[in-house]
């Protein structure tokens, strides 16, 4: 074996050969995950929650190209736009309190079915979660080295219900999920690509050479700068993406004072600092913040966007230099932020992040309750829901596997326990700071292809390392089947209630007894 070849097995670890088995797995539960949430998308053909206002601001963007204000003096404008009168806008823009990459995508399907489609209403979200369902599969691959870790990945995603049902739904938080995901994605791939490069250039010097110096520049790390953009996505559909820059530019700067310890650095930390960590900062903030202003570009181009036209009424003295534009997008933002501070509704759906993990309080997205002979109705007392409750089965072992990787990661220094940690960091401890604002518990599912990884990370231990006998193998492999079959039956059980079937009222009452106990 060459120097090469041992600094690659160091800083690598084993890397999985069956290509074909690894794009297999994880591309079939994509595949029956994708049938399941394209299956009657349009129904209902309602408004769903939130819809109301994302659904209705991406046709208003296709018209304007800026989220325009529905007049109050329109009598109930959601009848009207679900019974093919899309055009509820008045003459002025509204303050809306999200920027607008979440709605561009949503009106990309609108733009291809039609703005009174339902389908198209949801069209886009549904793609976007389809894929998710394989990008998890891949991301679990090579984060543990297995095609059978990803494939579970891929199922337990495909089967979850905060993800099914919002990717069913013309909401932001999936689109959220999808963009935070992909930039994890691209950072393991960097990560890997990286080591290699360290691995070929470490061997190339001499061991003084690295033990008194700042060690070898990796290169222009292209797989950052997609990292960047899609961050800058992220943080362009809702600006809880943010947090995801942070947790996750921490953590490939991270990755790389481990790799440097690896190899025999010597200056391992001033050298991560100088070679890697300020350039790293300069790509991934500096792409994250130009994609987040490029996508206002709609706004810069209309005269009709909120606060549009603020810079040049409200002229500066101080400042003269800035563009009125720049300045009026400034004041948007102070509006935005606002909002965001003084959000402290009374809603019924209100919750503690300290239970989502356990979905102590799931949100109802749409309920009717005809009675006998009504939409299919057969008993005196019907119900008709979409409910965004997650597959327990997952978010229970989900919630005891942190405690897992918390030991993993401080007494054995696994960085595949540090990694999913970071995706839980920029998705989830950030709420626990904003407990006293309005919040929701379907805001899990933008963290949530990380609580699927946790689960993945110990159910790899329950099946054992690959070095392990055959029966440790077996018993394993018992334990994961019986996991993935309760999966399974718990997902089926809540079917009802994630597709708005019409079911009589006591089957819906035993669904919600069930969080109601929780």
């Amino acid at each position: 074996m060459t120097r090469t070849d041992e600094l690659r097995s160091r800083l690598l670890g084993f890397r999985p050969t069956d290509t074909l088995w690894g794009w297999l797995g994880p591309l079939f539960f994509a595949v029956v995950g994708g049938l399941m949430r394209f299956w009657s998308l349009d129904r209902p053909h309602q408004l769903v929650f939130d819809e109301t206002y994302y659904v209705k601001q991406g046709v208003s963007m296709l018209e304007y190209g800026v989220e325009m204000r529905v007049p109050d003096s329109l009598k109930k404008p959601d009848e009207l736009f679900t019974r093919g009168t899309p055009d509820v806008f008045g003459t002025e823009g509204d303050l809306v309190v999200h920027p607008p990459v979440g709605k561009w995508i949503i009106a990309i399907g609108e733009h291809l079915f039609g703005p009174t489609s339902s389908w198209g209403w949801r069209f886009s979200v549904c793609v976007l979660g389809t894929l998710s369902i394989l990008m998890i599969g891949r991301a679990a691959r090579r984060l543990f080295g297995s095609s059978l870790l990803g494939t579970l990945a891929a199922f337990l995603l495909a089967f979850e219900g905060h993800h099914f049902v919002q990717s069913r739904t013309g909401l932001l938080d999936l689109i959220v999920m999808f963009w935070a995901l992909a930039a994890f994605c691209a950072l393991l791939i960097d990560r890997d690509r990286s080591r290699a490069i360290l691995a070929e250039k470490a061997a190339a010097m001499t061991p003084r050479q690295l033990a008194t110096g700042f060690g070898p520049w990796l290169g222009w790390r292209p797989w950052r700068w997609v990292a960047g953009i899609c961050l800058g996505l992220a943080t362009g559909t809702k600006w809880s993406g943010l947090f995801f820059l942070v947790a996750f530019g921490l953590m490939t700067v991270w990755w790389d004072l481990g790799a440097r310890r690896a190899v025999g650095a010597g200056h391992r930390f001033t050298g991560m600092v100088v070679r890697d960590g300020v350039w790293a900062a300069l790509v991934m903030v500096g792409t994250t913040l130009v994609t987040y202003l490029v996508s206002w570009v709609g706004w810069f181009r209309s005269p009709l966007g909120y606060d549009r036209q603020w810079g040049a009424t409200h002229p500066s003295k101080d400042t003269p230099w800035v563009p009125d534009s720049v300045r009026s997008l400034w004041h948007y933002h102070q509006e935005i932020l606002k909002f965001h501070i003084t959000l402290n509704d009374d809603h019924p759906y209100r919750t503690n992040p300290w239970s989502w993990v356990v979905q102590g309080r799931p949100t109802s997205f749409f309920y009717e309750g005809p009675k006998r002979g009504e939409d299919g109705c057969t008993v005196a007392q019907c119900s008709k829901a979409i409910t965004s409750i997650g597959t327990v089965s997952v978010w229970w072992l989900g919630a005891a596997a942190i405690v897992v990787l918390l030991y993993y990661l401080l007494f054995r220094r696994d960085w595949r326990a540090g990694a999913i940690l970071m995706g839980l960091v920029g998705g989830y401890l950030p709420w626990f700071d904003l407990e006293e604002r309005t919040i929701y518990s379907f805001y899990t599912v933008a963290f949530e292809p990380w609580v699927v990884l946790a689960v993945v990370f110990v159910l790899g231990l329950a099946l054992g390392s690959r070095t392990a006998s055959r029966r440790r193998r077996e018993v394993g492999l018992y334990v994961v089947g019986a996991y993935c079959l309760l999966t399974l039956a718990i997902f089926a059980f809540f079917w009802p209630i994630y597709t708005a079937q019409v079911i009589p009222q006591q089957q819906w009452s035993l669904r919600m007894w069930f969080p109601s106990w929780v």
